[in-house]
């Protein structure tokens, strides 16, 4: 039997990108200048009109100056963990 991981929670991704920026007080346009991304893709990150790419999240962890896994753990807020493997 087959056992589908949970959809990733994009909505918590996107509250903790929003939450970060605010924490800062940076609008789009300092997290723009500071991250090198487009102040577009960043307001459709946080709109939720785009997923954006590994290395768009890979940019602005570092921009923030947080773990990449602490920026997309959101991604696994509410679930459940996995069992671990069994042989």
């Amino acid at each position: 039997m087959t056992i589908f991981p949970p959809d990733p929670n994009l909505g918590a991704l996107r509250l903790e990108l929003s939450r970060l920026r605010a924490e800062r007080g940076w609008s789009y346009d300092e997290l723009a200048a500071r991250s090198g991304l487009s102040r577009r893709t960043l307001i459709e990150l946080e709109q939720g009109r785009t997923t954006g790419s590994l290395a768009t999240w890979h940019a602005l962890a570092h921009t923030f100056g947080v773990p990449i896994d602490r920026l997309l753990g959101a991604l696994c807020e509410g679930h459940t963990p996995p069992l671990p493997p069994t042989h």
